[in-house]
């Protein structure tokens, strides 16, 4: 089998400078793809450097879209993704690829809480992984983990479907549970970065909100929706209690509300009607 190993790389000069001698080292024999994503300093040229094949673009496209980039162009049967800021040892890349030949089709390597940038972030990512859990019924260690190997095939199916910004991690990874391709996690000690973090607070702190929707949307919208018509539905059942109890009539609001829980499940429904279509295959 062979390997290619992608690096999504954006101001990373310092930390490729760090990360490809070890990355070379560990993996002598494998295909190294760096894709700078309209990088403003030296990050093409010591990437080439170093013997790695540069993709670059001549703007930002985001994380998610260099990812599609790498895997497009890769040539490897297993595709290994890791950060280029220096958090990701490469050493650690031998121990995902054993545990892939365990029969898994993706294994992430999962980080601890000291692994996590900051109080803030490993927060939302601990409720992304208890959401995740929840909804697949599979106990999710790191939802947004970038460190991971997949089998090419199977990740390239679901490529339409990766967002070009941050959360290509967890689209691929509720795909690969949706479709009921095997997924482990490996516990990976995770380094200080190299450099300034390309992640914004408040924009894609509403991103990152964003995700919680798209763990449902991608794995079972009726999940999501069911729940909340039911809420409607209960606010409705309570509100008309209370009306009929002490002025004896059916309100409007009662029936809004009576209503919205209706139009919630339907649309439950037809979200998952539809995301079974996405996932279907006509082999």
């Amino acid at each position: 089998m062979t390997i290619s190993v992608i690096l999504p790389a954006k101001n990373e000069a310092g930390g490729l400078d760090r990360t490809l001698p070890a990355l070379t080292a560990c993996m002598p024999g494998a295909e190294i793809i760096v894709v700078d994503d309209g990088s403003t300093d030296d990050t093409a040229a010591i990437a080439a450097a170093h013997g790695a094949k540069v993709l670059s673009s001549p703007y930002s496209m985001g994380n998610g879209a260099v990812i599609k980039r790498g895997a497009r162009a890769a040539k490897g049967d297993i595709l290994v993704f890791m950060d280029a800021d220096g958090q990701h040892d490469p050493a650690c890349i031998e121990a995902l690829l054993a545990k892939l030949d365990e029969g898994y089709d993706m294994v992430v390597g999962a980080r601890d809480w000291a692994g996590q940038a900051g109080v803030h972030r490993g927060a939302a990512n601990a409720f992304y992984n208890w959401l995740a859990s929840r909804m697949t019924g599979f106990d999710v260690k790191d939802l947004t983990s970038g460190f991971r190997v997949v089998r090419a095939d199977k990740f390239r199916e679901f490529i339409h479907l990766l967002p070009n910004g941050f959360s290509y991690p967890t689209t691929s990874t509720m795909a690969f549970f949706r479709s009921a391709y095997p997924v482990a996690y490996l516990p990976i000690p995770v380094a200080k970065r190299l450099g300034k973090s390309h992640i914004r607070p408040i924009r894609d702190g509403i991103r990152f909100l964003l995700i919680i929707f798209k763990i449902a949307t991608l794995y079972s919208p009726l999940k999501l929706f069911a729940p909340t018509a039911g809420i409607f539905f209960l606010t409705a059942l309570g509100y008309y209690g209370f009306t009929f109890a002490t002025q004896g009539r059916f309100t409007n609001m009662s029936a809004l509300l009576f209503s919205a829980s209706v139009i919630v499940f339907l649309i439950g429904l037809v979200s998952e009607q539809i995301t079974a279509l996405t996932y279907r295959r006509d082999d």
